[in-house]
């Protein structure tokens, strides 16, 4: 367990010199096995280290401990099953101060994610309290995983895998990065919000922004996303229960979908209810604008896969309203597609508030709910 501990890691140094102070500690870290000669310290550390990435870099942190990155990681390149860093603790504040933390994506990204074993998060965020100005860089895969134990704001985070968006000598001409989510969510309480680059929490990647696959009381408000999959509920499994989401003032931007809730065709007893989208924003979409499937199976990219069948979970009480939600899809894209499974689809569905253009008519199966929307171009 670590108290107040400022990092400041350097990707060629291992030499350790503490902030001044009476109780200051001096050390030298050569590895990050030695992490634990700093127990004891009392005040903040400043440690300079290289971070190798066969070693889990993990910190368990105190109740009420605050973290200040003050430099840059770069982890090395091998092949296991990650995450390469996660942080425990209790109401604890984790400063990023922007400091990149480079997870050495090109190394695995090979247009697929069926190469080489792939660390899987980068960053596993197993913490209450608050984690700002985070910036990753080249995830391997996922960025960020949150499991958090008690309320959580994220606030100012960056994912930037736009490297990923280029072919490599693995991909051939395909995209290179791949399954590279910006934030998937398992847990409650949280409020990710307020972009960095533009003004916001900002995700540039490969696959889906935020995606939530269980959890209460989320709230996802006034972040960026860009090249990826859009934000989304699910994939859902089975024994899932998502609720009370709120998904409030963000900007998607070429995406191949811009709001999407997708639940896998096996899942069995799982719920997904109170879902209000709110004040967005998505341009320029690329396969679908907003789509809501109960019949996942490999893709949701082509309507062939739109087909009403039985379901033995509920979507319920999904809403377009309090503020407007525009959605313009490209050229070829769809604007809206819903499939609900047989009378699995229930309650109010309030889309007063959504605005489409562009693009073509998808197709709604089972779902009379809808209210307040006209689809027009």
């Amino acid at each position: 367990m670590f108290p107040s501990l400022a990092l400041g890691f350097l990707v060629a140094g291992i030499t350790a010199v503490a902030a001044a102070s009476s109780s200051s500690c001096v050390g030298k870290i050569s590895s990050l096995d030695t992490l634990a000669v700093l127990s004891n310290a009392r005040r903040s550390i400043l440690i300079a280290f290289t971070a190798l990435v066969e070693k889990q870099f993990e910190l368990q942190l105190l109740d009420g401990t605050t973290v200040n990155v003050l430099g840059e990681i770069q982890f090395g390149n091998l092949s296991w099953a990650g995450p390469l860093f996660r942080v425990i603790g209790n109401d604890v504040t984790f400063n990023g101060n922007n400091q990149r933390w480079d997870g050495g994506g090109p190394f695995y990204w090979d247009g697929q994610g069926a190469g080489i074993t792939t660390p899987h998060p980068m960053m596993q965020i197993s913490i209450s309290g608050t984690l700002n100005n985070v910036y990753v860089v080249n995830s391997p895969s996922s960025a960020f995983a949150i499991t958090n134990p008690g309320p959580l704001t994220i606030s100012g985070a960056t994912v930037d895998d736009l490297q990923g968006n280029y072919p490599n000598s693995r991909s051939g001409n395909a995209t290179a990065a791949h399954n590279t989510d910006g934030f998937d969510v398992s847990g409650s309480d949280i409020l990710i919000q307020h972009l960095h680059l533009r003004g916001f929490s900002t995700v540039l990647n490969q696959d889906d922004c935020l995606a939530i696959n269980s959890g209460t009381n989320i709230t996802f408000a006034d972040n960026y996303c860009e090249y990826g999959h859009g934000i989304s509920i699910g994939s859902i499994s089975s024994n899932a229960v998502v609720s009370d989401i709120k998904i409030i003032g963000n900007h998607v931007v070429s995406s191949a979908f811009s709001f999407r809730i997708k639940t896998d065709a096996s899942a069995t007893n799982s719920i997904v209810k109170n879902v209000t989208y709110s004040d967005n924003t998505a341009t320029n979409c690329t396969g679908f604008g907003v789509l809501i499937t109960q019949v996942r199976v490999i893709s949701v990219c082509f309507l062939s896969v739109l087909r009403g069948r039985g379901f033995h979970g509920l979507s319920q009480d999904i809403n377009f309203n309090h503020g407007t939600t525009s959605v313009t899809a490209n050229r070829g894209a769809y604007r809206v597609a819903v499939n609900c499974g047989s009378g699995s689809c229930t309650g109010d569905w309030d889309w007063s508030g959504l605005q489409t253009s562009g693009g073509k008519a998808g197709s709604i199966v089972n779902n009379n709910l809808i209210a307040g929307f006209v689809d027009t171009r």
